[in-house]
């Protein structure tokens, strides 16, 4: 499936499984985002997110966000949306 490249992992945070994204385009929940790296090979759907500890539905280009995933990922790491 394609793939659009929509951010990078800035931190990541193992107690709860969060890993904290800086966003180059629009995300909304319900989006199957894709998060690669050296060691990183994840896929999920996007059921929800935070910015500024605020739970959003959709975040725009150039923010911050906290996003629940099923396993480690480390900084740096692309975050590509699965279109």
């Amino acid at each position: 499936m394609p793939e659009e490249l929509v951010g990078e992992v800035m931190d990541f945070f193992s107690r709860p499984v969060v890993a904290g994204i800086r966003l180059s385009r629009d995300v909304k929940a319900g989006d199957r985002l894709h998060i690669k790296g050296h060691t990183t090979d994840l896929e999920f759907l996007l059921e929800s997110m935070q910015l500024i500890n605020q739970p959003v539905q959709e975040a725009k280009s150039g923010t911050d966000i906290g996003v629940k995933v099923p396993d480690r990922c480390r900084r740096g790491d692309k975050v590509y949306k699965v279109v």
